[in-house]
């Protein structure tokens, strides 16, 4: 009686692993075509300024997708060249809110980046970019950056 009892517990148990596995099918088929795609960037570092005093440094972490693999690999080898592009960018222009200087514009931010990192591996092989996170570490802890003049 056991047995039957135990087989009966397996058999159901595998029959509600079968049904509940059945609509993980299509979010696993994305993800397996979406896997190695993804590059890591290193911390990018970022000034915010009010217009002319250095408030705060954002450190920014982002990813960039690549098309396929393959082109993932490419975007790998060519990682130096395109922190090189992102630190020029970001310190050519503000990254933060004109209202807020202490606060990332992440919109603006991952427009720009994408557009950098296109240009750098050139068309076709960048998908997109995603913002990761953002820190931002004032200059003076506790301390108000001054008013922006209006």
């Amino acid at each position: 009686m056991r047995r039957i009892a135990a087989l009966l517990c397996l058999m159901m148990f595998a029959a509600s692993g079968a049904v509940a596995a059945e609509p993980a099918k299509e979010p696993a088929k994305k993800a397996a075509a979406d896997a190695g795609t993804g590059v890591n960037m290193p911390y990018l570092i970022a000034p915010l300024s009010d217009g002319g005093t250095l408030v705060a440094y954002a450190y920014v972490s982002s990813k960039i997708v690549g098309t396929s693999q393959a082109t993932a690999l490419e975007i790998q080898g060519k990682i130096p060249f395109i922190q090189d592009a992102f630190v020029r960018d970001v310190n050519a222009s503000s990254i933060g809110k004109p209202d807020d200087p202490m606060a990332v514009d992440n919109t603006v931010l991952q427009a720009r980046l994408l557009a950098v990192a296109k240009k750098v591996m050139g068309t076709g092989k960048v998908a997109d970019l995603k913002i990761l996170q953002v820190q931002i570490s004032p200059m003076r802890p506790g301390v108000a950056p001054p008013a922006s003049p209006s």
